[in-house]
């Protein structure tokens, strides 16, 4: 019988689509759908890397605590079901209702916190997660500032990636949020080509671009795209590998993000059309490229949000 032991073992794999009707004769586009992951985004690769590497360091004994903006939760979550562990996430509380009630359908507990707070306030996502966590004596994956957040994308996303394009890929685009994503593929891609450019894609109000511009931290302020940007320098961003960050706004991410579902038929979250709208934006730059872009989660994350019109309309995204 060709069956799976269990559901982390549909992880990866994930296929790579081009993009047909958004954007010009200039280059070709491709997007790596994650969200055919069980867990339905690109983190359920990292989660499940981190924690059976904890596991066989003897680092877990029943309870994992992290914070999320949602798709780790949902990762980290779903293989604890699997696992019989105990799991708890916090989450800012600007992020979609459909992101905390997965969570819970997989049994973990979701702790809601502030989102405009400063990173390091006793009442931020993270210190709330670190504080529970030794509270109850449980493993903190910390994907934030873990070195295997990069070390899972450069063994497994990345020479899945190398090998699905034949190794003709030229650019790839990805999202900046823990990093891991991003430093992990671009590391390996380059190993494999040195002229293979790295582009991250980093929010309005988010700290990256203009550390990376600059050298210098900036304020940051809230913005409404979920899982990319961050308001402190994380660890598990390699800016060694990354060539150029692109700026994106909430409006052109969400708007793009509509678009692909209307015009492509891929039903993407708001990080995706983030990804398309920086790709778009360095297309003009080259031609005859193979530009390959991470689409990390799925719209069904975000049907109260980014896909419901009211939403749209009552925060300034539509007329």
């Amino acid at each position: 019988m060709k069956v799976y032991e269990n559901i982390l073992e549909t992880i990866g794999n994930t296929p790579i689509v081009k993009i047909n009707r958004i954007g010009g004769p200039r280059n070709r586009l491709f997007a790596k759908l994650e969200f055919f992951n069980p867990g339905g985004s690109v983190k359920d690769r990292m989660a499940k890397y981190i924690i059976e590497k904890a596991e066989k360091a003897g680092k877990i004994n029943d309870t994992i605590v992290e914070n999320s903006s949602g798709n780790t939760g949902a990762s980290i979550a779903m293989i604890s079901a699997v696992k019989s562990y105990k799991c708890t996430i916090t989450i800012p509380d600007k992020m979609s209702e459909e992101k905390i009630n997965l969570m819970k359908a997989y049994g973990s507990e979701v702790v809601v916190t502030k989102t405009d707070v400063p990173y390091d306030s006793p009442e931020s996502y993270y210190s709330i997660a670190r504080r529970i966590a030794t509270e109850s004596n449980a493993y903190y994956p910390d994907q934030y500032n873990n070195p295997d957040n990069i070390e899972a994308h450069y063994t497994l996303t990345g020479p899945e990636i190398w090998n699905q394009m034949e190794g003709e890929i030229d650019i790839l685009v990805a999202g900046i949020g823990t990093g891991g994503t991003i430093s992990g593929i671009g590391k390996y891609l380059k190993e494999k080509n040195p002229d293979v450019r790295v582009i991250g894609v980093d929010p309005e109000g988010s700290v990256f671009y203009s550390y990376f511009k600059t050298g210098k931290m900036v304020t940051p302020h809230v913005y409404k795209v979920e899982g990319i940007g961050e308001d402190y320098l994380v660890n598990a961003v390699d800016f060694s590998v990354i060539d150029d960050i692109i700026p994106v706004n909430d409006r052109e991410s969400f708007l793009m993000s509509r678009r692909l579902a209307m015009e492509e038929g891929i039903f993407a979250g708001g990080s995706s059309g983030s990804a398309l709208a920086a790709a778009l934006k360095i297309s003009e730059s080259y031609r005859d490229k193979n530009i390959l872009m991470i689409f990390p989660d799925s719209g069904y994350r975000y049907l109260s949000k980014i896909y419901n019109d009211n939403w749209m309309r009552q925060n300034g995204f539509m007329e």
